[in-house]
């Protein structure tokens, strides 16, 4: 079984907001418009992901106010000031040793489907790789899966690099996944990029 792991800790300094708590239309299982972070947990639902994990820092209050989250679902990173790759780690060492890899999912990287969650899956225990990815127009984007032996590797990645270092040190293991969900390469870390995320 997988884990899905939602990324959520950052201070969202550019957006101005917490990203977690933005809402966006979506056509997924809850009609109308939703968070980001509650469309991710709905997308991410699947047969092979057996555990959740939601990774919080900067806003961890406002973002429980606003979404009821299993509390055994919650791990709070308390250094999330110095990146992203300590909230895959902290999320990391919370999960029991019979997972086998994770699905990570940022929360400025909301704009994915069910499907392609699927998809990535599918070719994750299809291909037995040790990382498996989505392209866009050739362009590598998220959410990537983690097999969990590369867990180690990602415990000790270098802070400055973080988990691209792993990608690079198994780049001829890489599976990639090819979709025409622009989603995957887009980060709505700014206003304007939410507008043009929204207008499209």
């Amino acid at each position: 079984m997988l884990a899905a792991v939602i990324l959520a800790a950052g201070e969202s300094r550019r957006m101005g907001t917490p990203k977690a708590i933005l809402l966006y239309p979506t056509d997924e299982a809850t009609p109308g418009k939703v968070t980001f972070l509650e469309h991710l947990l709905t997308v991410s639902r699947h047969p092979k992901v057996g555990e959740l994990r939601v990774v919080l820092g900067a806003h961890a209050e406002k973002v429980q106010e606003r979404i009821k989250l299993d509390p055994a679902a919650v791990v709070m990173n308390a250094d999330w000031q110095r990146g992203q790759l300590t909230s895959i780690q902290a999320a990391i060492r919370s999960l029991p040793p019979t997972v086998e890899g994770v699905l990570l999912l940022l929360v400025d990287h909301p704009l994915v489907s069910r499907n392609l969650i699927g998809q990535l899956i599918g070719a994750f225990y299809e291909s037995k790789a040790p990382i498996v990815l989505p392209t866009h127009l050739g362009r590598r984007g998220h959410p990537v899966i983690f097999a969990s032996r590369l867990f180690a590797e990602l415990l000790v990645a270098p802070p400055d690099v973080g988990a691209r270092a792993v990608v690079w040190a198994h780049q001829s293991e890489v599976v990639e996944v090819p979709t025409e969900e622009e989603g995957v390469v887009l980060n709505l870390n700014d206003p304007e990029a939410f507008r043009r995320a929204l207008e499209n």
